[in-house]
């Protein structure tokens, strides 16, 4: 909650900073909201999107900016006491007894892995399977991470097209009203510095917003394949704890003291 209100905050600063300085230097609202210069942008943004990436792709922007915003929150600690927890039943009860405590563990990619274990994957096997399901979700957000980091390429080009068309209407306008020369003027330079906002407040915060969101994902999956191996070793509880935990960051490790 406070990662997504820091970005709300960052998004509202960054307006404030920008367009704030804008009109305390005497602009106009109507000037700066030209329609022209927002359809160029944006429109010519999304049309090389889909250009480059499908039109499938396209309309997975809008749930991949949910996503960025609104991220699976992962529980390193609880994943870990869950870990813990199986460990001991199992060297209690014996290692298919956790089959039964396996909802304890909240996300599908540890409770995957521990059903390798149960149904007699080898360690090397089970390395494997891990790695390759892994290295599929990198490539996989990644190639989201890729879109928008273009999208963040488009939008000043866009910009820049539209100053172009402004400043040919502008040209072909010389010796005819002086308001029209103005208007197409401003509409000109307005393109642009659509352009060069939206790529640096939209659409390049949002790729960065989802490179934090692999991260976190691939540290649980990390976290969680170390603890399997562990209970696929027959290590005991103490141990495993203490194995997962030294893969938190040095500030975190004291919050989980080893049993």
């Amino acid at each position: 909650m406070f990662r997504k209100r820091g970005s709300i905050y960052g998004l509202i600063l960054g307006i404030l900073s920008i367009f704030g300085a804008y009109f305390l230097e005497g602009g106009s609202f109507d000037a700066l909201f030209l329609l022209p210069s927002i359809v160029i942008v944006f429109g010519g943004t999304f049309a090389a999107v889909i250009m480059g990436f499908g039109l499938e792709k396209f309309l997975k922007i809008f749930i991949l900016i949910k996503q960025a915003y609104s991220p699976k929150k992962y529980d390193i600690k609880k994943l870990i006491e869950a870990f813990v927890q199986l460990a001991t039943k199992g060297r209690r009860e014996g290692l298919l007894a956790v089959e039964n405590d396996l909802h304890k563990l909240k996300y599908p990619f540890p409770k995957k892995m521990i059903r390798f274990v149960l149904d007699g994957t080898d360690m090397e096997s089970l390395e494997n399977i891990a790695i390759a399901e892994m290295k599929a979700m990198q490539d996989r957000h990644y190639s989201n991470i890729f879109l928008f980091s273009k999208m963040g390429g488009y939008a000043p080009t866009m910009g820049i097209i539209g100053t172009v068309m402004g400043l040919i209407m502008t040209l072909a306008s010389a010796g005819n009203n002086p308001e029209i020369l103005i208007h197409n003027i401003a509409s000109a330079f307005i393109a642009t510095l659509w352009g060069i906002v939206s790529a640096n407040l939209i659409w390049l915060p949002i790729a960065d917003r989802l490179k934090q969101c692999h991260l976190e994902e691939k540290h649980m999956m990390e976290i969680s394949l170390e603890g399997v191996l562990a209970i696929q070793s027959g290590e005991i509880p103490s141990l495993i704890k203490s194995r997962m935990t030294s893969l938190l960051p040095q500030r975190e490790q004291g919050e989980l003291k080893v049993i």
